[in-house]
């Protein structure tokens, strides 16, 4: 008998997050799934912690690795029709997260759905403010644009088999993907109730390398796509002067000035550094990449809802 749902999750030396996300899943209203940990050369537990929950495990080598790869190699051992894929290093924060995850797919003309995100207190502010830019608390269902994102997101197995995801591609597979669905003529669900936390740790470095990697996906999913030193100037200069006006209402302008001001440079530079060529960008997707929030409401804080959290140790 086929479970409800499968989940894929990619890891790579994830001991500290893993069994979080694990308990999670195992604290779900919908109890019959399969879990696939698809893990990229780990050299920590996590495969063991993996194992320990009950999760299936395939193993791919580090040079084999790319974010599409490690989707596919997981969605070619998945039993379900419906596929939750989820980063390692998240965790749900209510116990009907799968449930509302797939509860859309009631209409056939849904391809994929994905759920909000937040960050926890150690986050960068800069990045807070992403999360609530790119998640906001009203669900949208559907939207009118291909923006997802893989940490927290499902789609239906036998649109897969029909189009796999690029494995070439150095980030933004989900986007490739939502791109093709909505081409097929299917659409997208955002679920601000289907919550997770997610969890970056990144070095300076590796904000940069993200972006830049992003940029230069970005430019093969949109061959006439381009990214300027103006725009560079000038959505560093925007999106940090929002974030320092938001600090300030949080009054923790001081303390946040130099990280905002670095973490932009570093999102907007790597960017730039990934495209450098010319065409037109597309200004909806612009938008929804890179371009501050309108409203003043404060970043990080979750919309109440009558279920009770998960409780994590």
């Amino acid at each position: 008998m086929k479970p409800v749902c499968s989940i894929v999750i990619r890891a790579f030396n994830e001991e500290k997050h893993i069994g979080r996300l694990l308990n999670g899943i195992a604290r779900q209203t919908v109890k019959d799934v399969q879990v696939i940990l698809v893990d990229s050369g780990s050299t920590d537990r996590t495969v063991e912690i993996a194992r320990s929950h009950g999760a299936e495990v395939v193993s791919i080598s580090p040079e084999e690795f790319t974010f599409g790869r490690s989707l596919n190699v997981g969605l070619r051992q998945a039993k379900a029709e419906l596929v939750l894929i989820a980063s390692a290093h998240v965790y749900p924060v209510y116990p009907d997260w799968i449930e509302r995850m797939l509860e859309p797919f009631g209409d056939e003309k849904i391809a994929l759905t994905y759920g909000k995100q937040r960050g926890v207190a150690a986050s960068q502010f800069s990045e807070q403010q992403l999360f609530t830019h790119w998640y906001p608390d009203q669900s949208q269902t559907p939207q009118d644009h291909p923006f997802c994102n893989n940490a927290n997101a499902a789609i239906r197995r036998r649109l897969w088999e029909e189009h796999a995801y690029d494995e070439n591609l150095p980030g933004l597979e989900d986007l490739e993907w939502a791109k093709w669905a909505f081409e097929q003529g299917y659409r997208i669900a955002y679920l601000a109730e289907a919550e997770i936390i997610h969890v970056h740790g990144e070095s300076w470095q590796g904000i940069h390398k993200r972006y830049m990697r992003e940029g230069m996906a970005f430019k093969q999913i949109y061959p006439h796509a381009s990214f300027s030193l103006a725009d560079l100037w000038s959505l560093f200069l925007k999106n940090s002067f929002s974030d320092l006006n938001q600090a300030a209402r949080q009054r923790v302008f001081f303390r946040q000035f130099v990280n905002v001001l670095r973490f932009r440079w570093m999102q907007f530079h790597g960017t730039y550094i990934g495209y450098k060529r010319s065409g037109p960008l597309t200004w909806q997707l612009k938008q929804s990449f890179y371009y501050p929030r309108e409203n003043g409401k404060p970043n990080g804080q979750s919309s109440r809802r009558d279920v009770k959290p998960i409780t994590y140790d």
